[in-house]
């Protein structure tokens, strides 16, 4: 399992809404960012994802393990 995990999205997603749950449930340890009140975590988020715009997306050790959840996302 990943030392450090990064949790990219909004707070308007349902969809980070419940990735953001099953970390919690899996007690992982992660940092969030909202990358709609965060414009330089949005330009991060942007540069991992090679200029995507969808969340949520879930860094694990620099590298991008998830884009969506179950098959799903938010514009931003």
């Amino acid at each position: 399992m990943a030392d450090r995990a990064e949790l990219y999205g909004t707070a308007s997603c349902p969809y980070t809404r419940e990735l953001r749950e099953q970390l919690l449930w899996e007690n992982r340890t992660f940092v969030e960012y909202d990358v709609e009140e965060d414009p330089a975590a949005l330009e991060r988020m942007r540069g991992l994802t090679g200029n995507g715009r969808m969340v949520p997306v879930l860094v694990e050790d620099g590298r991008v393990t998830r884009i969506g959840w179950q098959g799903r996302g938010c514009l931003v």
